[in-house]
């Protein structure tokens, strides 16, 4: 098979001489910006106090669940709302915190959440979690 000199249609030849003047230039581009990606940048990390031996273990939470009637329930014990100011009080004497977990019924009225959040708020409370109500 005998190929002819003359050309008589299109080219259906790939000229790749620009796509090699492309490939350089990007190459020299590369080569030009990834010393400059490269440069190490120094950050000031907190370092671990050294006088501090043993952190503060977390303590249990404390699990507080609304019932649709609007009863509290402390770690599975019924308390009515004096119980519930006064084991607010206790925690909030203490040094370390324990998180409170409120577990509100889907069908409980918002007005006894803001109310136990209000209580946990004027005894300067911030521990204070929600979890999925029965």
């Amino acid at each position: 098979m005998a190929f002819s000199t003359k050309t008589s249609g299109p080219m259906s030849e790939i000229n790749v001489t620009p796509l090699v003047d492309v490939m350089l230039v990007l190459l020299i581009i590369f080569m030009i910006t990834a010393p400059v990606l490269a440069h190490k940048i120094q950050v000031d990390l907190p370092q671990p106090n050294p006088n501090v031996v043993n952190p503060p273990t977390p303590l249990d939470p404390i699990h507080l669940k609304i019932d649709p009637s609007g009863a509290f329930y402390w770690n599975d014990t019924p308390v009515d709302e004096l119980g519930l100011k006064a084991q607010l009080a206790v925690i909030a004497q203490q040094t370390n915190q324990p998180e409170i977990q409120i577990a509100a019924d889907d069908a409980a009225a918002y007005q006894y959440v803001a109310r136990v959040l209000a209580d946990a708020k004027s005894y300067n409370l911030t521990k204070i979690g929600f979890t999925e109500g029965n």
